[in-house]
């Protein structure tokens, strides 16, 4: 058994407000092993950004601290290590991708100082060579002409050029894992597939694990290998891709597929899940999902005892109380835009 690269035991994270504590993450519980990509998948507010910001501390406290859990990397609890040892982690075996580039580049540097100052806080060089691995980084990331757009501010680049730069900064002291958090959300349909086969390539190559967290289902079948599905700060289900595609045990995941368009459909709106997401602040008793869950039906066991993940399949875990009492058909994976256009352009 292989061992994981990155493991999340039962961490939980709150916020203190004026208005109380709100926990966004409460007992979440993941593995990630060496090359392997696991997306993260969810609502908006379900706890995605929060997890992955808390595997590099990067939660800012006060109002926001950690409850308990451990995040351990290669067998070291980061949450143990002082802010000198976490600031020789980031970046140098763990980088982050965030979603929008344009707010997480400094407007008032180049994109080449930026990636600079990433290399030489991890990496015994000169400026000389330190600006060298820069445009390699650059180049290895598809952008032209390099040299010349080292210099460029970022305001100068388009935005698809701009995520190029996030992702080279992110790979340029060559992590072992890479965070990707909705790293296609702000770019047309081509870019978005022009990242993605990017990711992959890369990852192929330097052989690092990729915790992709997305609400693109169609995204998640063309590139992760295994999905864990967040619903109101905890994982609902985990599995490997095949598996959850083929047959979603959780009844929020099979709300997750009912609501993605698919080609060829004959009219009809979308089957939306019922409802709304819940306030962090007032989190319903028992099952979180139990106010929206078509199997509830009155059963006063999900409005009172929240589930716990359990192991329903060989590698595929869920939290429902109802599962064995329903049998799910197969759902054919949803075809995204970008799934789309990346197959429109083989041809």
């Amino acid at each position: 058994m292989p061992t994981p690269l990155l493991e999340l035991r039962n961490l939980s994270i709150a916020f203190d407000t004026e208005r109380g504590q709100i926990r966004p993450v409460q007992g979440v519980s993941l593995s990630i092993f060496p090359g392997q990509t696991l997306a993260v998948v969810g609502e908006s507010g379900c706890g995605k950004s929060v997890t992955a910001l808390s595997i590099l501390r990067l939660i800012p406290g006060p109002p926001g601290r950690v409850l308990g859990g451990e995040v351990l990397f290669e067998g070291r609890d980061l949450l143990a290590l002082s802010e000198k040892q976490m600031r020789a982690v980031r970046g140098k075996d763990i980088a982050m991708i965030f979603q929008e580039p344009m707010t997480s580049l400094n407007p008032v540097f180049t994109v080449g100082e930026q990636i600079v100052e990433a290399v030489q806080l991890h990496q015994n060089v000169g400026t000389r060579e330190a600006y060298q691995i820069a445009e390699q980084a650059m180049h290895d990331v598809g952008i032209a002409d390099p040299a010349k757009r080292v210099h460029e501010y970022p305001h100068r680049l388009s935005g698809g050029m701009r995520q190029r730069v996030m992702i080279a900064m992110a790979l340029s002291c060559q992590p072992k894992l890479l965070i990707a958090d909705e790293p296609t959300t702000a770019l047309d349909v081509t870019i978005q597939a022009q990242i993605l086969e990017l990711l992959r390539k890369l990852q192929e190559e330097r052989g690092m694990a990729v915790m992709l967290i997305t609400h693109d289902l169609g995204v998640v079948a063309e590139n992760a290998d295994a999905v864990a599905v967040m619903y109101a700060s905890k994982i609902v289900e985990y599995a490997a891709v095949n598996d959850l595609f083929d047959s979603p045990k959780h009844p929020y995941t099979e709300g997750l597929f009912r609501a993605i368009p698919r080609l060829g459909r004959a009219g009809g709106r979308l089957q939306a899940i019922a409802g709304t997401v819940p306030n962090p602040r007032r989190f319903p008793a028992g099952c979180k999902f139990h106010p929206r869950c078509p199997r509830m039906s009155g059963d006063a066991l999900c409005a009172q005892k929240e589930p716990e993940l359990r192991e329903i399949a060989p590698g595929h875990w869920a939290a429902c109380h109802h599962i064995e009492n329903f049998g799910q058909k197969p759902i054919t994976p949803p075809t995204s835009d970008a799934i789309r256009a990346k197959a429109e352009a083989r041809t």
